[in-house]
């Protein structure tokens, strides 16, 4: 078998007669065409045996009632692949909670100070009891001055800084190619721009909390951020962006296959696959050691030497974006994450997208950079974010 599951059939003629090869493609095709279950291989497991993960690179794939594997013909097949992706996450991240964490935001003002074309306040919310997330929330003065009536808002991410966590996306931390918040809001957005847990001063106790991981944990303190910009009166709140370097881009990424709030997801430097993730060496799959530190998956650790069975990856992350609209921004000499890898989630990703007559909605960049958020990058990020939030003649 190849490692994609698909059968090593030798093509030379004398190993393998015409008929044969016929009759194996014929099966396959059939079974595609007829949208009925999968004739040829791969195959699901057999009754009682443990259920195989479906081809992270085999998107269309979905499981029916019945546990069989059949290709997605509509949109509404395809929404079962989507549930199970959200299956393999909370596998790993832990569940979403419901109802039970989502106790009033009680946002607090800890400092307000006006920067050019914008007031920066200072802020913190609580996004579950016993729990109080930092954020700065950036509002252009024509919109706190009233002369803007509605403003778009955009959830802004920040890269990995042990420092000043959120501070960077405001301007704070020196490094103006992750300033977006505020250039956003030179702009006209809204901004809002949390702390991701375990860095800088935020340090919340997760497990006395009762999270599984520091993933989702953030994600959680995401969507509860959307609710307070939702709840603004100056804010358009029937959609969303989000943007994100690094850290902040794959944040963006699970926020938003939990959020379909957010209608444009910016994701910069952000990932690759699990498989790829600096070369496949196994030393980063030890517990505390990349994807498997508190702050982001711990139970990854447990994949180590298996990372093929890992229940998700961002083939299936970026294809339950779908039919949203998203930039990828992928540098062709990122040291962090490996183009030629995020390459091919783009193409897997792609049939997912047509599925919902949206393939012109995943875009991706490679510029000749590193493990950076260039100018041009962000401008083009800016301009769909204009594109989808704010239409023309609004």
């Amino acid at each position: 078998m190849l490692a994609n599951g698909w059968p090593d059939i030798n093509w030379q003629r004398g190993n393998c007669g015409w008929t044969a090869v016929l009759l194996v493609v014929a099966a396959m095709l059939g079974g595609l065409v007829a949208g009925g279950p999968m004739q040829g291989p791969p195959q699901p497991p057999a009754a009682g045996a443990t259920p195989q993960r479906l081809p992270r690179d085999q998107l269309l794939l979905y499981r029916d009632a019945q546990g069989q594997w059949r290709q997605a013909r509509s949109p509404d097949d395809w929404e079962r692949r989507r549930a199970e992706i959200r299956h393999g996450m909370e596998t790993i991240m832990g569940r979403l909670p419901g109802a039970d964490k989502r106790c009033p935001l009680d946002v607090r003002i800890e400092e307000e100070k006006e920067v050019g074309s914008y007031v920066r306040q200072k802020i913190t919310y609580q996004s579950e009891p016993g729990s109080r997330v930092p954020a700065y929330l950036l509002i252009p003065r024509a919109v706190r001055e009233g002369t803007v009536k509605k403003a778009p808002a955009v959830l802004c991410l920040h890269p990995t800084d042990n420092t000043l966590g959120h501070g960077v996306v405001v301007g704070l931390g020196g490094k103006p190619h992750r300033a977006y918040a505020a250039e956003l809001a030179e702009r006209g957005f809204v901004t809002l721009a949390p702390n991701y847990p375990l860095l800088a001063q935020y340090q919340p106790d997760l497990k006395k909390l009762g999270w599984d991981s520091g993933t989702l944990k953030a994600v959680w303190d995401n969507i509860r951020g959307l609710d307070y910009l939702q709840s603004l009166p100056y804010v358009d709140g029937r959609s969303f962006g989000t943007i994100g370097h690094s850290l902040g881009g794959h944040n963006s990424i699970f926020t938003a296959v939990w959020d379909d709030r957010l209608k444009v997801i910016i994701s910069s430097c952000g990932f690759d696959s699990f498989l790829d993730y600096y070369g496949g060496d196994e030393r980063n799959w030890q517990p505390g050691r990349g994807w498997c530190q508190d702050r982001y998956m711990p139970k990854l650790a447990g994949y180590r030497g298996r990372l093929a069975d890992i229940p998700f990856d961002f083939y299936e992350l970026i294809a339950a974006l779908a039919p949203r609209h998203v930039l990828i921004v992928a540098p062709v000499r990122d040291s962090n994450f490996q183009v030629a890898s995020v390459r091919r989630i783009v193409a897997a990703a792609r049939p997912v997208f047509a599925l919902y007559q949206a393939e012109d909605r995943l875009l991706v960049e490679y510029p000749d950079a590193d493990h950076d958020f260039p100018d041009a990058m962000r401008q083009k990020a800016y301009q769909l974010l204009e594109k989808v939030l704010r239409p023309a003649g609004q």
